[in-house]
Parts: structure tokens; C-alpha cells; sequence
């Protein structure tokens, strides 16, 4: 075989190794959305996620580290502008309140509990969920 040949061949495992890598690197779009969107929905709270309080039109979603709790409310869809609010309280004190017209979350509000119980408020347009006094 001659150096004309191997290069050749070279070049052609060259361009396909590059063109399977791209194909790797890009795979489903819909289900690296969903990954993407699920992180970025969660990324202002920090810690593990304790507690998902789901309700007609979205959710409450409960993160703790330390003796910190932090919550957001996110919406089912995300389309446009809605009201939302989020509402943390640990037991004792008095709750911390987000409320406004957002597109991807209401939140984070965090609180120091302790080991105190929280109770949680969130709403997305006309759903809401409300939980009594909760992770004691």
C-alpha cells in the first residue's frame, strides 16, 4: 500500500470519528431540553430536593441544606408571562413572600428553619397548593 492510500484512509476514519462524536454530543433534543430546563428551574436553590408539591397549573419544589430550606414554583408550561407566587414560613416566624408576573419560576425564597416545620404557599395563575406544617 502507498502513502496516497493511508492518507486517505486516515482521512476518511478522521471524518467519521468527527461526525459520530457531533452526533453523541447533540443526541435527543427533546430530552436534553427537559434536562436543561429542570436545572435551570433549580439552580437558584442549592442543597437536595426534599419535597414536590404538585397542583393543577404547576409546582412547589422544596430543596434543604443545612438548616436552610429554599423554594420555588415552577409552571407546568412555560408560555408567556402568569402570575406566580411562592410563600415559605418556618414555624415561629413570618413568611417570606414572592409574588409577581413570571415566565420560568417564582423564587427562591429561602428561610432558616432549623428544625423547625415550614409551611409553603404556591400559585401559578388560578392553581394553588397549600401545605400544612411539614419537614418537622
Amino acid at each position: 500500500m502507498n502513502w496516497g492510500a493511508i492518507r486517505r484512509r486516515f482521512a476518511l476514519f478522521m471524518a467519521v470519528l468527527t461526525a459520530s462524536g457531533l452526533l453523541a454530543l447533540t443526541g435527543p433534543a427533546d430530552e436534553a431540553q427537559a434536562a436543561a430546563d429542570e436545572t435551570r428551574a433549580a439552580a437558584p436553590c442549592g442543597g437536595r430536593k426534599v419535597k414536590t408539591l404538585p397542583f393543577s397549573t404547576g409546582s412547589v419544589r422544596l430543596y434543604r441544606r443545612g438548616g436552610y430550606i429554599c423554594a420555588i414554583t415552577v409552571p407546568k408550561r412555560v408560555e408567556g408571562r402568569k402570575t406566580m407566587s411562592v410563600s415559605l414560613q418556618a414555624r415561629g416566624n413570618r413568611p417570606v413572600v414572592d409574588k409577581g408576573r413570571y415566565v420560568r419560576r417564582a423564587g427562591p425564597v429561602t428561610v432558616h428553619a432549623g428544625r423547625r416545620c415550614v409551611r409553603v404557599k404556591g400559585a401559578v395563575g388560578g392553581g394553588s397548593v397549600s401545605s400544612g406544617w411539614i419537614l418537622c
